[in-house]
């Protein structure tokens, strides 16, 4: 989206051109270059210093001055915008520029600044095009939009999309406007309300570009600068056909609507039909969001209200995203983008020796998962377990998933047959001769754990790392059995590992800073969001999930029935339902775990009768791994609730409380959440993780905590600390001592401290 845009000069100085040449040098500022081909203006930008070109009220006022410039220079008969990075058109707004802002009014001024530019190329009376690769986000799509041509190369890099509500916000420099018209209404919606992305292919098939150009081989310039080079030379053929009119432009509508487009919207000039569309998007939201995120029904708005009035339609879009983004949870999903960011860096340096070999033990779900995620990163992945019979095992998941790639186009088949060849399964340690990191995946077993660990260290080089994927194990208790505890770290990934994007990285007080390094460079490189906690009991995630289950198994004991537990979890804005989360744990697991912190915690962090999980372990129902746990899991059920295990039920009732009144539904959801942002902040106050960004992403992207709001600590600087404090004491003083609050959210509450402001 472009921005924040002063008053500019009506005319440029075209003293500057040297006339008559081929190709002719403009004008240049910091991120945009023109020059002149053949009566053809190339406008280029470029932001210096960066991987990505993002719209911010400088960049906005270099394109808008360069654009001028082109526009008024009676040398050119028609322009190409195009990018300088192959791999960016343009990645969106500068979020920075947004968090900026204080009011309503000033996030509309930028939005109608966009607005205002995206019509000066619209109505340009030369023809403009948009030479598209790579990321082409947000403003940068609207850009696009606002062009009368677009051309696209088809590179897996190449993406079209308006991903705005994914920050709780809407396209607000026209998108909301002219997608509609331009591909129809079925399929700009969905675009606006998921951001889901399109390649090349997909967006010529919608009518979102006009041409898609094939990417180039080897020649004299490596593939990606020829394809770029090619990509200029085909839209600058394009912009001189539509300038001297051998080349039409693609037929549309006098309102603006694409021929392509023309046949989804022809119903929807019928009111009764078009109702019918936005009611039906309407209740498909709220099936998604539950009503927790205004940014979609403000898209549909925006959307229907320039449908139904296109002379207030942009007004209203403006209007919209005023309103969106002063609201907490735009804020919130702002701060986990930037949190995203922060995560995503390497924080301890380059390491002197980057693992280049990888060894993963142990073929199940977790280690087959970790194999998937490497494959391509590394030049040699080991895959070893006991036997061919568990390692064929791991092989077929590992290639399930690659498999679905290729069902999807996202991978060739000759790419996944490639990396398969590529994987070595192992019995033994016979190849681990140069392997430079192993990452163990075995049973939650300290005793085999220590077993292997001897096992690894007598087959590996002295600077192989050796990282556990224990999910509660204190890594201390697990280096005693190292010779060399410095390269000794926890590497905690999430199931399925090829989807969740969290890396939980464990350091000890002998964990060397190269060993912690390379262990977060191994996680970059595999496309985690990474965090690094100190070790300790459940270390930050699983000390967090253990909390938040013993609460919400309390609620089943005191009355509260499983499937109105996942419906309040759902409500509240979990991603799955408490009793589901059980379930996908796994009983079993959450028992070890359950124990475990018994032992460490005291009856703080259960809450319920921990009898309940002992005798659901017992009794076979170990959750979805074992087809039955809180739930029934039958292959035939497809969509409502799945029934209530009968055998589970018997368990629980058994240790109902007699005359305990069910708590109510509200309660229910702030018990459950009130106590994991409390775990959260006891593991900031005791240095469990290092800062409230790391707090907040960890239980993001590990285990759903309610996005909306942020994560714990922005949830408690918008909450407010002190009123965390009371409702925490009111719970305390009813249900005991384990709502009693942190002491670092009380000393903030006292000092009137923010988390997340520094």
């Amino acid at each position: 989206m472009l921005h924040g845009f002063k008053s500019f000069r009506n005319s440029v100085n075209h003293a500057r051109h040297l006339r008559n040449r081929i190709c002719t040098r403009g004008l240049t500022n910091k991120h945009c270059e023109t020059s002149i081909k053949n009566g053809v203006g190339i406008l280029k930008f470029d932001t210096p210093g960066s991987k990505v070109n993002a719209l911010n009220e400088e960049f906005s006022y270099d394109c808008k001055e360069a654009f001028e410039e082109l526009r008024d220079n009676p040398e050119v008969k028609s322009m190409v915008f195009i990018s300088g990075k192959p791999d960016c058109f343009i990645a969106g707004a500068d979020i920075n520029m947004l968090a900026a802002c204080e009011t309503k009014e000033e996030i509309m001024t930028l939005s109608k600044g966009g607005q205002e530019f995206m019509q000066q190329m619209e109505d340009c009376k030369k023809p403009v095009v948009a030479a598209i690769s790579g990321s082409c986000m947000g403003g940068g799509l609207e850009i696009a939009l606002a062009c009368h041509y677009r051309v696209a190369l088809d590179t897996k890099k190449t993406s079209l999309a308006l991903p705005e509500v994914m920050l709780g916000l809407l396209p607000g420099s026209g998108g909301t406007q002219r997608l509609p018209p331009l591909i129809g209404l079925p399929n700009a919606l969905p675009m606006m309300l998921t951001g889901a992305g399109k390649n090349a292919k997909q967006a010529k098939k919608l009518g979102l570009v006009d041409l898609v150009i094939k990417s180039l081989g080897p020649g004299v310039k490596e593939p990606k600068a020829l394809s770029h080079d090619y990509l200029e030379s085909c839209a600058t053929d394009v912009a001189r056909q539509l300038a001297d009119g051998t080349l039409k432009k693609p037929k549309r509508t006098k309102s603006g609507m694409s021929t392509k487009a023309l046949s989804h919207n022809l119903p929807l000039k019928n009111k009764i039909l078009r109702n019918y569309v936005f009611k039906q998007a309407t209740k498909e939201v709220m099936k998604k969001t539950h009503g927790l995120y205004p940014a979609p029904l403000k898209i549909i708005d925006s959307v229907k209200n320039g449908l139904e009035s296109p002379s207030t339609g942009y007004a209203r879009e403006c209007e919209n995203f005023g309103d969106l983004a002063m609201t907490d949870e735009s804020r919130a999903l702002q701060s986990i983008f930037f949190g995203k960011q922060a995560c995503e860096k390497n924080h301890y340096g380059k390491p002197e020796r980057m693992p280049q070999n990888m060894a993963v033990l142990g073929a199940g779900l977790m280690g087959a998962g970790i194999a998937t995620v490497s494959l391509d990163k590394f030049p040699k992945v080991i895959l070893k377990d006991v036997s061919d019979t568990a390692l064929s095992k791991g092989e077929d998941m590992v290639r399930d998933v690659f498999q679905k790639k290729v069902k999807r186009k996202k991978m060739s088949q000759f790419d996944c047959d490639k990396l398969m060849s590529s994987l070595q399964s192992e019995v033994d340690y016979s190849n681990f001769k140069d392997v430079d990191i192993v990452i163990e995946a075995v049973f939650e077993d300290i005793n085999l754990k220590h077993r292997i660990i001897k096992e690894v260290e007598a087959a590996t080089p002295d600077h192989c790392i050796f990282a556990s994927n224990t999910s509660a194990l204190p890594i201390g208790d697990l280096a005693k059995a190292s010779v060399r505890p410095e390269n000794f770290i926890g590497m905690h990934y999430f199931s399925p590992v090829d989807k969740m994007p969290l890396l939980e990285i464990i350091t000890t007080d002998q964990t060397s800073k190269e060993t912690t390094a390379a262990a977060v460079e191994v996680g970059l490189k595999q496309k985690k969001t990474v965090i690094v906690v100190k070790d300790g009991p459940g270390f930050y995630t699983t000390r967090v999930i253990g909390a938040l289950m013993g609460e919400a198994f309390a609620c089943i004991q005191e009355g509260t029935s499983p499937t109105d537990l996942d419906k309040l979890f759902v409500k509240f804005g979990w991603p799955v339902g408490g009793a589901t989360l059980v379930d996908e744990v796994g009983i079993d697991v959450a028992y070890k775990v359950t124990k475990y912190f018994l032992e460490v915690f005291g009856e703080r962090i259960s809450a319920g009768d921990p009898r309940v999980i002992e005798e659901l372990v017992e009794s076979g129902c170990l959750g979805r791994k074992s087809g039955k746990g809180i739930f029934l899991y039958r292959s035939s059920t497809k969509g409502g609730a799945r029934p209530v295990n009968p055998v589970a039920q018997k368990i629980m009732d058994r240790y109902k409380k007699d005359g305990q009144v069910a708590p109510s539904g509200e309660d229910v959801q702030w018990r459950t959440y009130m106590r994991s942002v409390n775990e959260a902040a006891l593991c900031l106050q005791e240095e469990i993780i290092a800062n409230p960004v790391d707090g907040n992403i960890g239980l993001i992207f590990g285990i759903g905590h309610c996005p909306q709001r942020g994560g714990p600590f922005q949830f408690l600087d918008t909450y407010g600390a002190q009123a965390f404090v009371d409702k925490m004491r009111a719970y305390e003083d009813s249900l005991g001592f384990r709502f009693e609050p942190a002491q670092i959210v009380i000393d903030y509450a006292n000092s009137g401290k923010k988390f997340m402001s520094g």
